[in-house]
């Protein structure tokens, strides 16, 4: 593919994203969605979320990795549990990274 055939593709890939994108801030106003489609919507973000964390956090090389020598898992944990009692954003990452520092420090 040479260089100008590259960047055609580039701006066609970011043309495409951005029309998606507009289109959706266009009809914000305008057009009202319904109770189930708005639920839904709600629950896209935390499931976007647990798509990214979930893998990160109980695999290892491709592995599940359920051991407790897996530092992410009792950090996630602490981490999760700041964020319900609080709501601290703040909070949550400073326990959780605390954790998963001091877990890998004393875990064998």
């Amino acid at each position: 593919m040479s260089m100008a055939q590259t960047w055609i593709l580039i701006g066609a890939l970011a043309l495409v994203a951005y029309s998606t994108r507009i289109t959706m801030i266009a009809l914000l106003g305008k057009v009202t969605l319904s109770p189930l489609i708005q639920r839904g919507l709600r629950l896209t973000v935390p499931a976007v979320f647990m798509a990214i964390v979930l893998p990160n956090l109980l695999l290892k090389a491709g592995v599940l990795d359920l051991d407790l020598r897996n530092a992410r898992i009792p950090a996630a944990i602490l981490a999760a549990l700041v964020a319900w009692r609080t709501r601290s954003m703040l909070w949550t990452i400073v326990s959780g990274m605390l954790a998963l520092w001091i877990w890998r420090m004393i875990a064998p």
